[in-house]
Parts: structure tokens; C-alpha cells; sequence
């Protein structure tokens, strides 16, 4: 077996909490509460989730059951590109997996994990509504690809790379 990827941990700024603090204070619900922290982290870090718990005067495990059953929640950090490669059926039958295999291999990460300096996250989805544009990838909620296959896979990762060495 090979050894794991260290995982991407961003530093963690609790004054981004104030305002979901605030929001309880003035009746959110635990369920708004985790929108507005996963919206002011991009995911929903445990030291946030501990200051919720303690203001709601809720157990953790509670406010984890919560934020586990909903998909959209995330409880690890995401890179800057969020790489959602499709697996409906079509997406399938047109070689997403190979897609997905060659993404995993180029950015050194399984599906699910991110890449150690923060830059991607590889992920799959079950469907994304482009059908006819199969096997697709999308790269956040920003940009659709079509026909990806996987050399085109390396070479958007190489590409994205490229831009940001460059910024």
C-alpha cells in the first residue's frame, strides 16, 4: 500500500463564525447555522462545529449527525477547483471512470481527497445533465467540459496548474 497524501488543512479564523453566532443568537436554525459556517469556510471545520454546539447548547455529536446526513455539507477542506467528474449512466458507459483514474493519478489524490497544497479537490456526482456531452466534467459550479477523456484530464490539471504558478 502507498503511503496517504497529507490532507489540505486550512487555518481556521473563528471571527468568520461571528455572524453565524450572531444568526443564533437571533433564532437561525442548526441547519442555517452550517450554510452559513460552510459558506464563510467552504466547509464545516470541527472548531467551528464546537462553537455552534456550545452556543446552541447542543452535543457535537448531534450537530455532526446533522451536518453527515446532508450531502451538501462538507466536514473536510476543498480545494480552489472543485473537479466533480459525472457517473450517471451515459458518463459511465462513455469511460468516466478512466476520466476519473486519470485525474486521481495526475493530481496524486483518491477520489474524495485534496491535494496537499489546497489547489484541487477530485470528486464524483451522479449526474450533471449534459448527457449528450459525455463523459463530463465540471470544475466548480463555473465550468462544464465535454468529451473529457483521460488526456484531456491531465491536460486541464496541467493547465490549471499553469494559471495559478503564473498569478
Amino acid at each position: 500500500m502507498g503511503e496517504k497524501p497529507a490532507q489540505f488543512v486550512p487555518e481556521v479564523d473563528l471571527k468568520r463564525l461571528d455572524p453565524v453566532i450572531a444568526g443564533i443568537r437571533s433564532g437561525s436554525g442548526l441547519v442555517e447555522a452550517l450554510h452559513a459556517t460552510q459558506e464563510a469556510y467552504g466547509y464545516l471545520p470541527r472548531v467551528a462545529l464546537e462553537a455552534i454546539a456550545e452556543e446552541m447548547r447542543l452535543p457535537l455529536s448531534r450537530i455532526y449527525g446533522v451536518a453527515s446526513f446532508y450531502s451538501q455539507f462538507r466536514l473536510r477542506p476543498v480545494g480552489k477547483y472543485v473537479i466533480d467528474v459525472c457517473m450517471g449512466t451515459a458518463c459511465h458507459v462513455a469511460g468516466a471512470p478512466l476520466v476519473v483514474e486519470a485525474f486521481s493519478q495526475e493530481l496524486e489524490i483518491p477520489v474524495g481527497g485534496a491535494t496537499p497544497d489546497g489547489l484541487f479537490t477530485l470528486q464524483t456526482v451522479n449526474c450533471v445533465g449534459a448527457c449528450a456531452l459525455a463523459p463530463v466534467v465540471r470544475i466548480g459550479n463555473e465550468e462544464t467540459y465535454g468529451r473529457m477523456g483521460p488526456s484531456e484530464a491531465r491536460r486541464l490539471v496541467r493547465k490549471l496548474r499553469k494559471q495559478e504558478a503564473a498569478k
